[in-house]
Order: structure tokens, then sequence, then C-alpha cells
């Protein structure tokens, strides 16, 4: 039989497919194994938690920190995942009779986005098991998923490139490599990052196909879209962490309301920031990808927009290139 030669585009989807095959793994069997979180460890990672820019708090208070930042970041992840997996299993449309190979590696990214919400459940029950009451995470879901689906697709896929990418910089370059992180969190992100490595790349072919359709007049509308997302995120991430670092203050000196309490607030923010928005902004590829596709007007907008947000970097520097590596 002839072998079929496949496009391009054809044969990165192919790509992605061998690699979801090869890769897939099971909640139970290979990330949680009957395991619980061990509290004698941090969760996060300093360069993204910025624990480490709250030196009044003792060591264990700091691990505190880390420990209710990574159960936000899974939180976070599954919130993402709803409104992904939902766009995802509409773009699978425009290729119902078209190129199958496509369809398919679509079909397994919904399928996985669907296993990773169910794992970042599971980890906020194991979390609620270990940690002290009264956390709570403030967004719906559903409402933030049919928020994010009233934008075009184009907005859509850029943010979802920009959360798949930001995930790989954070594993690669803070998460695996980090020392005295609980050993089920880090595997946690180590499985999560392994199936998102594929769903980046089909991010970017849906994100460049959906662009090659754009005039300079609808991509100036989707750049709006994109704008009012970024903002809707960080509605989120300020809502999040004034409920986080009440939370930790309640904890660890009785009151939400005590000394110094401002200051933890204001950190836990600006981690945020740096963590959902601005590491993503910096990530190379990412970047790269946005930049092919605006001008530079265009670009000053997102810029001007995002100006406000860029303080929130870690203050001994930017490590974007070792998370980009």
């Amino acid at each position: 039989m002839q072998a079929v030669s496949l496009s391009a585009d054809t044969a990165r989807y192919a790509r992605c497919i061998a690699a979801s095959k090869r890769i897939r793994w099971d909640i139970d069997r290979d990330v949680i194994r009957d395991r619980t979180f061990d509290l004698s460890h941090k969760f996060l990672p300093d360069g993204l938690s910025l624990a480490d820019e709250l030196p009044f708090l003792s060591a264990a208070e700091r691990r505190f920190v880390s420990q209710v930042q990574g159960r936000t970041y899974a939180n976070m992840f599954g919130l993402v995942e709803r409104f992904v997996s939902a766009k995802v299993v509409e773009l699978t449309q425009a290729h119902s009779f078209g190129d199958q190979v496509a369809l398919e590696a679509l079909v397994r990214f919904t399928d996985e986005e669907l296993k990773h919400q169910e794992l970042f459940r599971r980890i906020e029950q194991l979390a609620a098991q270990g940690m002290p009451a009264g956390y709570t995470f403030g967004a719906d879901a559903n409402a933030v998923a049919a928020f994010v689906l009233s934008k075009c697709t184009w907005a859509v896929l850029a943010l979802t490139c920009h959360v798949e990418l930001l995930s790989q910089a954070h594993y690669r370059g803070s998460i695996g490599t980090a020392p005295d992180l609980s050993d089920l969190f880090k595997d946690v992100f180590l499985y999560h990052w392994r199936e998102e490595s594929q769903h980046a790349n089909l991010d970017e072919l849906e994100w460049l196909r959906e662009d090659a359709r754009m005039c300079r007049t609808s991509r100036d509308a989707a750049i709006d879209d994109l704008i009012a997302l970024v903002g809707a995120v960080d509605e989120i991430l300020q809502a999040q962490a004034t409920a986080d670092a009440h939370y930790v203050m309640r904890v660890i000196r009785g009151t939400p309301d005590a000394p110094r309490a401002a200051e933890v607030e204001a950190v836990v923010l600006k981690a945020y920031r740096w963590t959902y928005i601005v590491s993503g902004m910096l990530e190379p590829r990412f970047s790269k990808l946005l930049g092919g596709m605006v001008d530079a007007g265009q670009m000053a907008r997102i810029e001007a927009a995002m100006g406000p947000l860029m303080y929130a970097m870690p203050a001994a520097g930017v490590p974007i290139p070792a998370m980009a590596a």
C-alpha cells in the first residue's frame, strides 16, 4: 500500500495523537496512588508563591502560604479547563467532515481536559482533608466559562494558549525542579504537564488556523475581547487573593485583620498576577505567536492594557529563560 502523504498541519495533529496514546495516565493508578498531602512540605515553590517576600512570617507560616496558594493553583486550572473543554468540543465541528486526524486529536484533547477537571476536584478534596477549615475558592466555573465563551474564538484561543504555555513553563522551570515540595503535588503537575504539552501544540494550531481567517478589523475586535478576558481573570485573582490572605491570617494569627495582613494580601495578589497573567505574557513561545499575529498598533494596545499588571514579578528577577527552556 502506498504511504499517504500528510500535510504539515495534519502531521502535527498526528504527532499529538501518538503522544497522547504513549503518555496516557490514570488518576488513581499513576497520580494519587492512595496518598494524602504531607503538610510538612511546600506545595508551590517560592518562584510562584513569592512567599519569600514575606520575611516577617516564620518558615512554617510561609510554607502554609505556599500550600494555600497551591490549593488555589489546582482550583484555577480546574476552572480554566471547564471553558477549554467546552471550546474544544466546539472546534471539533470544523473538522467533522474534514481532517479526521485533527478531529481525533481534538477529541482526545477534550477527553484529557475532562480527566484533568476530575483530578483537580480530587486534589481539592484531599487538601480539604488535611488543611484547616475555612478555605474558599470563590469563582464559579460555569459562570466563568459562559463569560469566556461569549467572546470570539480568536480571543478564547489566545487565552487558552497563554494558560497552556504558562503551565508548561511553571512545571519545567519551577515546580519540577524545586526542592522540598510535596511529592503528591509535584506528581499532579508532572502528569498534568505531560498531557498539557500536547494541548499547547493543538492550541497553537487552532489559534493560527483561526487567525488566518481574520482581517485587521476583526482582529481589532478580537483584541478588545482578549483584553476583556485578561481583565476578568484579574478580577478573579483579586477576589481570590483577598479570600486566601484572610484564610492565611485567620489560621496563623487568629483573625483576618491581624497586623501586616495588608502586606500578606498584597504579596498574594502580586503572586497570582505573576503566576496566571504576567508569566504567560512573557513566555517566549506565546509572545512570539502573539507578535506574529498582530501589528505594532495592536500590540501597543495589548501592552497598554497589561501595563498596570507588569509590576507583578519576583523580587529576585524574572526566571523566564529557565522556565521556557
